[in-house]
């Protein structure tokens, strides 16, 4: 697997983050993980795409930056 710059910002407890890891890692895709409690800077990148919040994931391919995108949403931003 080559890391294709994705970047998924996660906490530990998020169900959806689970679910999206299962998908990634399923589809083959690198990635690099930031957990968000333990990473101040990671936690500010979050809330300044999320409209201040601290949702997860957000997952930033390249530039692009999307809050609880599906693997398709990932996939086609790889594209």
């Amino acid at each position: 697997m080559v890391n294709q710059d994705i970047t998924v910002y996660w906490r530990p407890g998020c169900g959806f983050c689970a679910r999206l890891f299962r998908d990634i890692e399923s589809a083959g895709l690198a990635h690099d993980r930031v957990n968000i409690w333990d990473d101040r800077d990671g936690a500010s990148f979050v809330r300044s795409v999320a409209n201040g919040n601290e949702t997860v994931p957000t997952v930033l391919v390249g530039k692009h930056a999307m809050v609880n995108p599906s693997l398709q949403q990932i996939q086609a931003a790889l594209s």
